[in-house]
């Protein structure tokens, strides 16, 4: 005899709604599989240990500047008769650089020369008259003495020995004025003539054989006739932000960059800080600061004029952490690549000293740290996925 069979009480889905459920499922899963965000590319760089320093830098550009630079106008006015140098010779110390007309003065000098020449030959013969005086006034003395001279005769001598001692000096006298005017007459000469104060090079002549200069009123700045410099010692002037001057003091150590030379740092220690402060028109108030290069030699190919940028070390701290300061964000934040989640991190730090190139992390960070320097892209930002960029090539 057959048992009953008990009766199918479960519901049994149709199978055609269950293959609709399992692509709809599947449909999903292919649209957030393709929509999930792609990981940013970050360019990290390990945090390492290194020296950082606390620096200042020029608020403007500063100029590279000659030791010595005479830019030269002639002491009168008159007409150029003669230049000996062009722009860019070398010249030496007490070299004629231009000549104005002088022939007046010139035969002024020859007057004066030939007026000391007769003043000398009168002085000779009033002196010797004076010796001759003086023998004759001894011999009568003695004459007298033996009564073989009278005293009218004893006292004429005397007397005209004085006067000849007196015409003889008067003579010298006379000669040491027509010296005097022949000295006259050659500064005369000399402010009609330009001479190179020192050894150097010609940067600039500006007047014409034929054109007539004239020297610069008082209170009146006009363009120089001759530019003389010395380029055989160059020295670096900077203006310094007030606020930042007040720790700058002699010798300390700075690098010197010029836009002329890009990627070439050089050398150099402060040698003066002015002892005032500059106030420019809509400008920061500034002080000027000196610096020499630590191997003049260095800077001997230089050229007067280029625009120069330092930066100061006010102080340096070696072997600590350090990260690129660029890399720093707004209230001592930092991201960092971790590479067991794949996502960005934030980490705060203690900063210490700090430069436009370095910061000290003297708390927060650890050697080996991958720190982000790419804040600027899209996406970048703490708890986003994230793959180190590789280099390129």
């Amino acid at each position: 005899m057959n048992e009953p069979v008990a009766p199918n009480t479960g519901r049994r889905w149709p199978r055609g709604l269950l293959l609709m459920l399992a692509g709809l499922g599947g449909a999903i899963a292919v649209a957030v599989y393709v929509t999930r965000p792609e990981p940013v590319a970050v360019r990290v760089r390990a945090v390492e240990f290194g020296t950082v320093q606390a620096s200042v830098a020029n608020t403007r550009a500063g100029t590279l500047d000659a030791c010595r630079r005479a830019r030269i106008s002639p002491a009168v006015g008159g007409q150029v008769m003669r230049i000996n140098t062009r722009a860019g010779d070398r010249v030496k110390t007490g070299q004629i650089l231009l000549e104005l007309w002088n022939e007046d003065v010139l035969a002024q000098l020859d007057l004066a020369e030939r007026e000391a020449e007769a003043s000398q030959a009168r002085a000779e013969d009033a002196c010797v008259r004076a010796v001759d005086a003086a023998r004759e006034a001894t011999r009568l003395h003695r004459l007298h003495k033996r009564g073989l001279a009278s005293d009218e005769r004893r006292d004429q001598a005397e007397t005209e020995a004085k006067g000849r001692d007196a015409a003889c000096r008067a003579a010298r006298a006379s000669l040491l004025v027509s010296n005097a005017r022949i000295a006259v007459r050659r500064a005369t000469l000399n402010k009609t003539v330009i001479t190179a104060p020192f050894d150097g090079i010609v940067a600039e002549l500006s007047p014409e054989v034929g054109e007539y200069v004239t020297p610069s009123p008082p209170g009146i700045a006009t363009p120089p006739a001759v530019d003389v410099i010395d380029d055989s010692c160059l020295y670096v002037t900077a203006p310094i932000d007030e606020v930042d001057a007040a720790a700058i003091r002699p010798r300390m150590a700075a690098a010197i960059t010029l836009d002329a030379l890009p990627g070439r740092r050089f050398a150099g220690s402060v040698r003066r800080v002015a002892p005032y402060v500059v106030d420019l028109l809509k400008q920061a108030r500034t002080v000027d600061v000196e610096l020499d290069f630590d191997d003049p030699g260095e800077a001997a190919a230089l050229l007067t004029g280029y625009s120069v940028d330092v930066e100061i070390v006010l102080e340096e701290r070696a072997n600590v952490l350090r990260v690129p300061t660029e890399a720093v964000l707004e209230g001592n934040r930092v991201l960092l690549l971790d590479q067991r989640s794949g996502r960005l991190i934030e980490r705060s730090i203690t900063p210490g000293l700090s430069n436009w190139r370095y910061t000290e992390a003297s708390d927060g960070l650890e050697k080996g740290d991958l720190l982000v320097i790419s804040l600027d892209r899209d996406g970048v930002r703490a708890g986003a996925k994230a793959v180190r960029e590789r280099p390129s090539g």
